[in-house]
């Protein structure tokens, strides 16, 4: 469901989630930033105007309807569970949460978000995902939180909750096209799982392009969680691709953030 207020540009999850549960990507249109942060830069660290970047929060603290809470992103593993006295500002990849109101919310600009909901709608969460925080384990951090929390909000709390109750969106990302990277990116992977080399391609000497929504995916599917939607690696998704709909670091260098957010109501 699309939230009331959202503009029509922006991403809404197509996937079975619970009632009780709300999800959107926004793109770079909607805000008031100017040059290359145009026009809906919701990032606070990458040089842009600070007025405008509270009036670009504020805008989409309006459009979902609850409060939005922004991390200090670094590419690494570190979950966040959150609640009502959440602060912006905290350093970390992931988050996971049980009240409602509250938006869990990632910032990319090339990066992976992820968002997770449980089938109960009980519990949501979302991730950031670059290349080093998939390597390093963000989802299997963020998932064990995740699995945690749909526990202990189970009548039995001896009950685990099964994965396959687990709902997956994959955002926009920089796309197998677009992604050149070198043999350690491809060995970090492969040292983890020795089927991720599927998801690289070679690409000149050394080189390869690698398919981190591909990546994500496999990880997963490791995991347990076989209800994945959204990116499927095509070009629709790739923000390096579609300048005028997604910002892109690698392609710009300087570039606003865009978010990926998901909440109980």
């Amino acid at each position: 469901m699309r939230p009331t207020h959202a503009p029509h540009d922006w991403l809404v999850p197509d996937w079975p989630a619970p009632a009780g549960v709300r999800a959107v990507c926004t793109t770079r249109l909607g805000g008031v930033s100017a040059g290359p942060y145009a026009s809906l830069n919701l990032g606070d660290h990458v040089g842009d105007d600070a007025r405008h970047v509270r009036a670009n929060r504020d805008t989409f603290a309006h459009a979902i309807g609850a409060r939005p809470v922004f991390l200090k992103q670094v590419h690494g593993a570190r979950v966040q569970p959150l609640d009502g006295s959440s602060l912006a500002g905290c350093e970390a990849d992931a988050v996971v949460t049980g009240q409602r109101l509250l938006a869990c919310t990632i910032m990319v600009a090339d990066c992976l978000p992820l968002l997770l909901a449980d089938s109960d709608g009980r519990v949501v969460a979302a991730a950031h995902a670059g290349w080093r925080g998939l390597a390093s384990g963000v989802f299997e951090s963020v998932f064990k939180e995740f699995q945690r929390q749909v526990s202990a909000n189970q009548q039995d709390f001896a009950m685990k909750r099964e994965a396959t109750g687990v709902l997956a969106w994959l955002g926009p990302c920089i796309g197998p096209e677009a992604f050149e990277v070198g043999t350690e990116v491809r060995n970090a992977f492969l040292e983890r799982n020795a089927m991720a080399g599927r998801h690289f391609r070679p690409h000149g000497d050394g080189r390869y392009l690698a398919d981190l929504a591909g990546l994500a995916r496999q990880t997963l599917q490791t995991l347990g969680v076989h209800h994945t939607f959204g990116n499927d690696s095509s070009a629709a998704w790739c923000t390096v691709s579609n300048p005028s709909r997604f910002f892109s670091h690698r392609r710009d260098r300087v570039s606003g953030r865009f978010a990926a957010a998901i909440w109980r109501v």
